[in-house]
């Protein structure tokens, strides 16, 4: 293959990554043609797209825009899985995809320069996503002012309670 071809195939590649830094690595080799557009097209409405990649040229490809994570990982048949809102919601979607239907294998991926292992995806999977970790964290930072609200407003409510008592047995 000439240089030529090869630079476009790279360019291509880094193109539909685009400012993604996260991605997983899958092997399809087991799927038939017929089930692996149908996934393409039900992971694309989820806003994940998959691409079919020659190994050499997506290592170097993913190691000139920062991904050099998933150099050791691209061996064999690969396709790349980006997109999503996080790595961890990706992870979902691909391991939840993994258990339906028996011939996917999640090989690994990156996160920038960080390799992942097919057990490090599995474990980010499990781990709750960036919505749920803002969520968690807004709660913890609202909790004392929550606390100390309930704290002042407690002695003046059961006094406020107390009167209403005393003028209900007055009248």
């Amino acid at each position: 293959m000439s240089k030529v071809v090869k630079q476009m195939m790279m360019s291509s590649i880094q193109g539909a990554l685009g400012e993604c830094r996260e991605v997983l690595i899958l092997d399809f080799s087991r799927m038939d043609g017929m089930a692996v557009n149908q996934l393409r097209n039900t992971l694309r409405k989820k806003q994940i797209t998959l691409l079919g990649v020659k190994n050499a040229v997506a290592r170097r490809a993913l190691s000139e825009i920062g991904l050099t994570g998933a150099a050791d990982v691209l061996t064999g048949a690969c396709t790349l899985a980006f997109g999503s809102d996080d790595i961890v919601a990706l992870s979902k979607e691909m391991s939840e995809w993994c258990e339906k239907i028996k011939t996917i294998e999640i090989r690994g991926g990156a996160i920038g320069s960080t390799p992942l292992k097919a057990a490090d995806v599995e474990t980010l999977s499990k781990s709750p996503g960036r919505r749920e970790l803002l969520s968690q964290i807004a709660g913890l930072i609202l909790s004392p002012g929550a606390q100390l609200a309930a704290a002042i407003k407690g002695p003046g409510g059961k006094i406020a309670g107390q009167v209403k008592t005393l003028a209900d047995k007055a009248s």
